[in-house]
């Protein structure tokens, strides 16, 4: 009996860990895919314009049809669920890595953190006052809201900036979990094989 409770056990690990390999690559060819076609269009209208605003193209652009959620909401899902996809994946492996690496991987990751929860508040901050902005002016076209940060000849659509980084912030805050767990011996039962 206990012989194939472990025969199951083993079953559930495999199609469990064939689910989240699937699941990556689905991710990964969502974003690299996203990236693609913001990329031609960034290019295209560069070409034709001489204007580059970083993320315009994925905020602008609703997918697939008129009224669906952005191109840049669908990135900033996939790129977090393939986060969470690759450390469920390779979770294991952290116990390989020697204290003093994963010391020093755990305060670069933390300093990411703090910097994408700062670049996240800042960039919300920022989205909340120009809405604010536009609905006094009688505007209500909040797609296009662009900043001329950090480089004036390259404006960063805010919409664009405020959901990456706070992507941003998601993922490195779970690595920082990931890491300070391993540091303490996790649960081993949790770890897929």
């Amino acid at each position: 009996m206990k012989l194939q409770y472990s025969n199951q056990n083993a079953g559930d690990e495999l199609r469990t860990r064939n689910l989240l390999f699937i699941a990556f690559y689905l991710f990964a060819i969502a974003m690299l895919s996203i990236c693609f076609y913001a990329l031609y269009i960034s290019a295209e209208e560069y070409l034709n314009t001489h204007r580059l605003v970083i993320g315009e193209v994925l905020s602008n652009t609703e997918f697939p049809f008129h009224g669906a959620p952005k191109l840049v909401t669908y990135l900033m899902i996939a790129s977090i669920l393939s986060w969470f996809c690759i450390t469920r994946l390779g979770r294991d492996k952290l116990r390989n890595i020697t204290t003093p690496i994963r010391s020093i991987l755990q305060l670069v990751i933390l300093a990411i953190m703090v910097i994408a929860l700062y670049e996240s508040i800042y960039n919300f901050s920022l989205w909340n006052s120009f809405i604010i902005q536009n609905i006094i002016k009688g505007k209500y076209n909040l797609d296009s809201i662009s900043v001329p940060y950090p480089h004036p000849n390259t404006p960063w659509n805010i919409i664009f900036a405020a959901k990456m980084t706070f992507a941003g912030f998601l993922i490195s805050s779970h690595g920082f979990y990931i890491i300070s767990k391993a540091n303490k011996g996790y649960d081993k039962t949790t770890t897929l094989k």
